[in-house]
């Protein structure tokens, strides 16, 4: 594979099986300097084995991956000075206190007695943990462990930074406080690639890799991938949506039908064509349409099309485990 100038990370046919089970299947594609790059997906879908890959702690079964220049398939330990890698339970020392913590990991990292006092001060900064230096990390709430994580990793000022799922069960201050720390980063230039099953939090990258069962359905810019949804949408609102599911698929015109919370998401070709009929055949089988209304795709009606476009036999039909909670 040859380095290309304008990539931070270069991944040509990557894969890793364990045993017989195929966890990541001949991934391509390249994340560019700067960039904040999401690997996008539901559970299972290969993510954290691709973080792992990169970050040259699991070497890849076949095809490699370059990190600033560097194979991560030749020459893994190469790899590791040129980033910092989050894990989603990264090793943070529960008996040390928070700037002991800090301390240990600009040794580890060899950060030069002259910088660090700086350094440290800056990460205090933006994290919000000055306060707590002296508190021991395992008396931490999960959303500052994962902002001690986070400031442990760019202790040693990274030019790649890998966080696996980094918001996974953090409150929504200290969900918002970990994206303002990485959008900060990557506007000094840090190339950031975050794997997240969080759906809402898609919409942050400048592009994403979207996996699923392992490989790689597309890439592109939230945006762009919203613009490709094939079809329109239809909301809607019934008592029994399991059963009105059920109903609504069989209906001409309509592409496929999904559960959204409490309500339904149908895919058809035409919104105007196609909503009278749907309300007949709900009515007719004994559902009160409480609402029925045209709206934009989100990104998870995108990523649900495309698993369905792309899979076929079982996998198909199986819902995949992405994973939902409110916006803050």
């Amino acid at each position: 594979m040859t380095a290309t100038a304008s990539a931070a990370i270069e991944v040509a046919g990557l894969a890793r099986r364990f045993g017989e089970r195929v966890a990541v299947a001949g991934l391509d594609f390249e994340v560019r300097p700067g960039e904040l790059f999401g690997l996008v997906g539901p559970d299972g879908a290969g993510k954290t084995t691709t973080l792992r890959m990169l970050a040259g702690v699991l070497r890849p079964s076949a095809g490699d991956a370059r990190v600033d220049g560097v194979s991560v398939a030749r020459d893994p330990e190469a790899v590791k000075p040129h980033l910092a890698y989050m894990s989603q339970r990264f090793g943070l020392y529960s008996d040390l206190t928070v700037a002991e913590n800090l301390d240990f990991y600009a040794d580890l990292f060899r950060v030069p007695r002259a910088e660090r006092s700086a350094r440290l001060d800056r990460l205090y900064g933006f994290s919000g943990l000055g306060p707590f230096r002296d508190r021991l990390a395992g008396q931490l709430s999960g959303g500052m462990k994962q902002k001690l994580g986070l400031s442990c990793a760019l202790v040693h000022e990274p030019r790649v930074l890998l966080l696996d799922e980094p918001t996974f069960g953090v409150d929504p201050v200290s969900r918002r406080d970990l994206w303002r720390i990485v959008h900060e980063m990557v506007g000094r230039g840090v190339t950031a690639v975050v794997s997240t099953a969080y759906l809402d939090e898609a919409e942050r990258f400048d592009r994403l890799a979207l996996l699923h069962l392992g490989r790689l359905l597309d890439v592109a810019t939230p945006r762009a991938l919203q613009a490709a949804f094939v079809g329109e949408l239809i909301e809607v609102r019934v008592a029994d949506t399991r059963r009105g599911r059920a109903v609504a698929e069989v209906v001409p015109g309509v592409r496929r039908a999904h559960l959204f919370g409490d309500a339904l998401h149908v895919t058809v070709d035409s919104a105007a064509q196609a909503a009278a009929p749907l309300a007949s055949a709900l009515a007719a089988a004994g559902h009160e349409v409480l609402e029925l209304s045209p709206l934009p795709p989100s990104l998870e009606d995108v990523f649900l099309a495309r698993i369905a476009g792309a899979l076929e036999g079982p996998e198909a039909a199986r819902p995949p485990a992405f994973t939902t909670r409110s916006t803050p």
